[in-house]
């Protein structure tokens, strides 16, 4: 089946920026994670489809080969790209040193330098606005303590392969055309081993699960990765690197775009006509709330400061608080004569008490005058 355009897939122009399209991907990853839509395939279908754009369109590598070649510019068959572990624009650098450091996808892998891995961590939204350490159990290859990850039997020695004379390289002439390929023999590794490590048969590399202590900065975001560099799959030359990727678990009462916050909170029709103080939730504790007399159900209130501290600016976000009028339930017989006189009386007002409703009636004749006319 032909893979749609990854800009229809986050609904995104062309130009967007890189924010634009972070930002496009977070509001569709909320919407259709698993998490949040269990047993639904199509909903995981969209997740996975949006996911893949954003890989591909948060490298400026990877977007620029896209926005030349359309899919063949990164599908890996075509040799053109990829979209492989390190495809989300890196936006922390090594964890133990430059933690804004350059990115994943700009890197180009040596030879052999071990595979990139990557890894899903689940936060809180509390953890990653406040920002925690935690312990992580990653399965990869690391290098054979046996044989010091050469490959070779203790006390022994991988011998310069003969074909290459330990290039890695070989020549092949095809006519008038000269060919440089990997040496068949040792893969490119210049070496054979003759005796290989009995732990590790020759590969210099073990399957091992290792523990590894992960810092979050305070204030990451969906999709936002942590690089620990040579701590992905061990291989002949450099080990690769593991980017820890962060996906913040729904939250039951905020939800997050960006820096800010948003929350609901249901008032009475008591205290949305007469006005008073409520307490809201914040991250930070109870936060008082003056709501105004005669204030409208679905209006929203912004409280300064109480959102998430952005992880490059350190500039703080806002929390906006919306009212959602709770008609009352269950009233009995006394409760609902006291509300048709309270509203018998409003009818009486006319336009002082009810002006929206009265507005809309009276447009209603209007409206229903031009049909019989």
């Amino acid at each position: 089946m032909e893979k749609r355009d990854y800009y229809e897939v986050l609904g995104a122009s062309r130009n967007a920026s890189e924010a634009e399209l972070k930002k496009a991907y977070r509001r569709l990853a909320m919407k259709y994670h698993p998490d949040r839509n269990p047993d639904d395939e199509a909903a995981e279908k969209h997740f996975k489809e949006a996911k893949e754009a954003y890989e591909v369109l948060a490298d400026a590598q990877k977007r620029s080969a896209y926005d030349q070649f359309g899919h063949a510019g990164v599908d890996p068959a075509a040799g053109m790209g990829g979209t492989g572990a390190a495809g989300f624009g890196d936006i922390f650098g090594d964890i133990f040193g430059d933690i804004f450091g350059g990115g994943a996808g700009g890197r180009r892998r040596g030879p052999g330098r071990g595979s990139d891995l990557r890894y899903t961590l689940e936060l809180s939204l509390e953890d990653a606005v406040r920002g925690t350490e935690t312990r992580i159990r990653v399965p990869s290859h690391v290098r054979c303590d046996t044989c010091s990850g050469s490959g070779a039997k203790p006390g022994t020695s991988p011998n310069t392969c003969g074909t290459c004379d330990g290039r890695g390289q070989v020549r092949m002439q095809q006519g008038f055309f000269s060919i440089q390929q990997t040496c068949p023999d040792c893969q490119g590794r210049g070496s054979v081993i003759g005796s290989p490590c009995v732990d590790c048969s020759g590969q210099g590399r073990v399957r091992k699960t290792k523990t590894l202590q992960v810092k979050v900065p305070a204030g990451v975001d969906e999709g936002d990765q942590i690089r620990l560099a040579g701590e992905g799959e061990a291989a002949a030359g450099a080990a690769g690197d593991l980017y820890v990727q962060i996906h913040i678990k729904p939250h039951e009462i905020f939800s997050r775009d960006g820096d800010n916050l948003y929350c609901e909170t249901p008032v009475s029709m008591a205290m949305a006509a007469l006005g008073g103080e409520i307490d809201i939730p914040t991250l930070d504790g109870r936060a008082h709330l003056k709501i105004p007399p005669e204030s409208q159900s679905e209006r929203v209130f912004r409280l300064r400061g109480k959102g998430v501290r952005n992880v490059r600016s350190n500039a703080v976000g806002d929390l906006y608080c919306k009212i959602k009028l709770e008609t009352p339930v269950n009233l009995n017989r006394k409760q609902k004569d006291l509300l048709r006189d309270f509203d018998r009386l409003l009818k009486e007002g006319g336009e002082r008490h009810c002006p929206r409703e009265n507005s809309w009636t009276n447009r209603l004749k209007i409206f229903f005058n031009d049909i019989v006319s």
